[in-house]
C-alpha cells in the first residue's frame, strides 16, 4: 500500500479517473469544491464523504509534489 501512494504514476492515474469522474458536465470534484466555497449550503454527510473520496487522489498528488520538491522522499 505504501508503494502505491508514493508512486506518482498510480496517483496521476487515480486523479484522472476517480479524481475527475464523472466528467460531464464538469468534473465532480470541481463541483464539490465550488459548493464548499459557496458555503456548503445543503450539503449532507454523503456529499462530504464524496468530496473526500474524489479529493484524496489530488491530495496524494500534492503530497508527492511537496515531497519531491523538498527531496524528503527517496
Amino acid at each position: 500500500m505504501k508503494d502505491l501512494i508514493n508512486d506518482y504514476k498510480v496517483v496521476i492515474l487515480a486523479c484522472l479517473t476517480l479524481g475527475l469522474a464523472p466528467f460531464a458536465p464538469e468534473p465532480h470534484i470541481w463541483g464539490k469544491v465550488k459548493w464548499l466555497a459557496g458555503g456548503g449550503v445543503g450539503m449532507k454527510p454523503l456529499d462530504y464523504f464524496d468530496t473526500v473520496l474524489h479529493g484524496l487522489p489530488w491530495l496524494l498528488l500534492i503530497r508527492i509534489g511537496i515531497l519531491k520538491l523538498f527531496s524528503i522522499n527517496k
